[in-house]
């Protein structure tokens, strides 16, 4: 029986749940943002989908997943160079699948990386800007992992700053259908979330061991779907528990 703290269990049982959303892809750039995605693509890569492609995060793909932490602690395994224009090649058509965390995301699945607040002149809070969201997220699949799961970022509304496309009818680009549009999961501290009520409607497909439905739904600022079937998110096998003890040897993941 594995042995570690509610965090801890919270913290991996979101990895797995993250890596698995992967399962199907087959070959595609994976681009994990932060800490956590990238421990969870890695494992991927070692489990669910091992023809699955990632970088370094600068301009080498990696026959083997990249331990997190020192560099000076480890040996990295570069299959090949990515340039920028290789990835924007992978993003372009389509083949790509990223992993990120932004500060709001809306009923539509619309996220918001850039500023909270109505005045774009005079924001509250200042993040790093709309970046490449507007022109990649209605390229490639986009998964959504939430460290903590509240009203601050599951907003009632729209986003403040609508950073990316979601199944919003009234944003949809000329030409564009919801078929168009491919938003995967959502991976919160509670839940796994996807886009499979109603209308693409966000719902809750799995509940994390010792979550509650009135617990999602008391911190989301909108109503959300409910799978007719629901699942408990799977706790990590011993597997996998062992291959994150190798991807992340300094246990980051818990800091």
């Amino acid at each position: 029986m594995i042995e570690y703290t509610d965090a801890e269990r919270i913290v991996d049982t979101m990895i797995c749940a993250n890596a698995a959303s992967y399962a199907q892809d087959g070959e595609v750039l994976v681009t994990p943002i932060g800490l956590l995605p990238r421990v969870a693509a890695s494992l991927a890569m070692k489990t669910f989908n091992p023809d699955m492609m990632m970088t370094d995060s600068e301009s080498w793909m990696l026959s083997e997943p990249n331990p997190v932490g020192p560099r000076s602690t480890r040996w990295q395994a570069n299959e090949s160079w990515m340039g920028l224009s290789r990835v924007f090649d992978s993003v372009w058509s389509g083949n790509r699948h990223i992993t990120c965390s932004p500060v709001q995301i809306d009923r539509f699945g619309q996220a918001n990386v850039s500023m909270i607040g109505n005045d774009y002149s005079k924001p509250q809070v200042q993040m790093l800007g709309v970046r490449g969201f507007p022109g990649n997220s209605i390229c490639h699949a986009s998964t959504y992992f939430i460290q903590s799961h509240n009203r601050r970022i599951f907003v009632e509304g729209e986003c403040d700053y609508v950073c990316s496309i979601g199944y919003n009818p009234d944003r949809l680009p000329r030409g564009y259908t919801f078929d168009d549009i491919d938003l995967r999961k959502i991976i919160t501290d509670l839940c796994v979330m996807d886009f499979g009520g109603i209308n693409k409607a966000i719902r809750v497909c799995s509940l994390h061991e010792g979550v509650s439905l009135e617990q999602v739904k008391d911190n989301t600022g909108f109503d959300i779907a409910v799978s007719d079937v629901m699942e408990t998110t799977p706790l990590p096998t011993e597997v996998q528990m062992e291959l994150m003890n190798q991807l992340d040897p300094c246990d980051l993941r818990y800091k």
